[in-house]
């Protein structure tokens, strides 16, 4: 699927497409500072879709460790979430892992959970921030 860039008659794949607005790379996700306040209805919006993406993100970062526990440590599913949720949540392993490859599996399972925590932390808290920083820029009306 083509589409085509709005400042030339080449066409370009859709992804490209996807990350230019107006022409620009990287557009702004959230409104710029010379512009308005966001509504309080929209702002939850926004809030509720963030939160959304990372309840999704967490729950599949969850399924790839009950996953792997289950296959490369042999244990059962409650274990198996037991343990993916303590490693995910930074709080460690509960059992014995049998061998090497299990071991394995858990240190990079551990390293990656790291970053997808602080990952998700990130994403839900944005928009929080962007409203307190734009919200500290915003242009007050002299009487």
């Amino acid at each position: 699927m083509w589409v085509s860039y709005p400042r030339s008659d080449r066409p370009l794949p859709v992804f490209h497409a996807l990350l230019t607005v107006e022409g620009r790379y990287f557009p702004a996700m959230f409104e710029h500072r010379s512009k308005p306040l966001l509504s309080r209805k929209r702002f939850i919006q926004r809030q509720v879709k963030y939160a959304l993406f990372a309840v999704g993100f967490i729950g599949v970062s969850l399924g790839i460790g009950v996953w792997g526990y289950m296959f490369f440590g042999g244990f059962d599913a409650v274990d198996a979430l037991l343990n993916a949720s303590m490693i995910l949540a930074g709080m460690g392993p509960m059992g014995e892992l049998p061998d090497d490859a299990a071991k394995l599996f858990a240190s990079f399972y551990a390293l990656y959970s790291g970053i997808a925590l602080l990952t998700t932390v990130g994403v839900v808290l944005a928009p929080l921030v962007h409203r307190l920083l734009h919200s500290l820029h915003v242009e007050q009306d002299e009487d």
